[in-house]
């Protein structure tokens, strides 16, 4: 400790040796970092704040911060830390009202859902708008008990970074493999066509072929195509994957248009 601190200086400890017209630059740094610290977080994406929002993650920040440097900073004074909790606190309550009561800043705040699969068809935008790639996609489908992209009706992108998925409750028709996992075992490739119905392992969507060279992808152009297929764990079933119906809300049979980005 230095010579020069004094130990329970009680208006060192509270006030330091500041102007008391600190303390409004203490206000105005708390509320240009807390803006900021929210719009970095907006950018960052919801892959990366698991199941915080990006208000919840900067509170989280912000009070750690707050309280932690006082603890053992000496040149801190306490009342400088109150006032930036205070403010954060107040912040929080203000855009928690904020965020109920207009819905331009709830979706600032909070984005929205994004469309990520129509019936069994990816959206390349909106993966790349959730900073997501087909394996990220494929593994949280498959903890959903997804086993081709045929069971899927929609997979909603949600606010808080999880999948919402909603699956056929009857019979799902062919589609693309995802089970076992790329990683281990890549689909076959098929260049020549045949009686028979291809997923193009790009963008998930089926088309059937009926002989001779594969022609383009019809929804992404892209020519790569593999065997599409109703169950890929064997048995040549039709099922659905576990129960039917949606992994997090309890939803099966057929679905109108959501809300989210349209797959294209």
């Amino acid at each position: 400790m230095s010579a020069e601190i004094v130990p329970l200086d009680l208006p060192r400890m509270f006030l330091g040796d500041f102007s008391p017209l600190f303390f409004a630059e203490i206000a105005l740094r708390t509320v240009v970092i807390f803006g900021w610290l929210l719009l970095l977080l907006r950018l960052m994406g919801k892959r990366g704040l698991a199941q915080l929002s990006p208000l919840e993650l900067a509170i989280v920040i912000g009070l750690g911060s707050a309280a932690g440097d006082p603890m053992f900073y000496p040149e801190v004074p306490l009342a400088h830390a109150m006032l930036v909790l205070a403010l954060v606190v107040g912040m929080q309550r203000l855009l928690a009202w904020l965020v109920i009561k207009n819905e331009t800043v709830e979706t600032f705040v909070e984005g929205t859902p994004v469309e990520l699969v129509r019936d069994g068809v990816m959206s390349g935008r909106a993966l790349d708008r959730s900073n997501l790639s087909r394996e990220d996609l494929f593994e949280r489908l498959r903890v959903a008990g997804v086993r081709q992209l045929g069971q899927v009706q929609r997979v909603y992108f949600e606010q808080d970074g999880n999948l919402s998925v909603f699956l056929h409750s009857e019979d799902a028709p062919p589609g693309l493999p995802i089970v076992p996992p790329w990683d281990l075992e890549a689909p076959v490739s098929v260049m020549e066509g045949r009686q028979s119905d291809l997923a193009c392992t790009h963008c998930g969507t089926v088309s059937p072929v009926n002989g001779g060279p594969v022609p383009p992808c019809p929804h992404c152009g892209r020519v790569a195509w593999t065997q599409a297929t109703t169950d890929p764990l064997g048995g040549g079933s039709r099922g659905s994957g576990r129960d039917g119906g949606d992994h997090r809300l309890g939803l099966g049979g057929p679905l109108g248009g959501g809300p989210g980005t349209t797959p294209g």
